[in-house]
């Protein structure tokens, strides 16, 4: 009869299985961007393929600025919404 497998070498094997699968999973990817390159890489490459749809570029956002003085009323309608809200517990 065969001897039963200690937890560690259970794992130690699992490790090793999983281990193989990944390389064997990774060949396979390799593979298929080798047969089909415009899959590879993700949007990048995907927009640079031949045949890809062109998407206009977006006008990059404008930062917001808050003068001193907006910040400052801000700051006190929250201290008193806070005290508001404080009072009522």
């Amino acid at each position: 009869m065969a001897k039963e497998l200690s937890k560690d070498v259970l794992q130690r094997l699992a490790r090793l299985g999983a281990k193989a699968r990944l390389d064997e999973l990774e060949a396979e990817r390799r593979a298929i961007l080798k047969a089909f390159p415009e899959l590879g890489g993700g949007r990048k490459a995907a927009a640079e393929a031949p045949g890809a749809p062109v998407k206009p570029a977006r006008k990059p956002r404008k930062k917001r600025r808050v003068s001193a003085a907006a910040r400052k009323a801000a700051s006190e309608r929250m201290k008193q919404y806070w005290a508001a809200k404080k009072a009522q517990q």
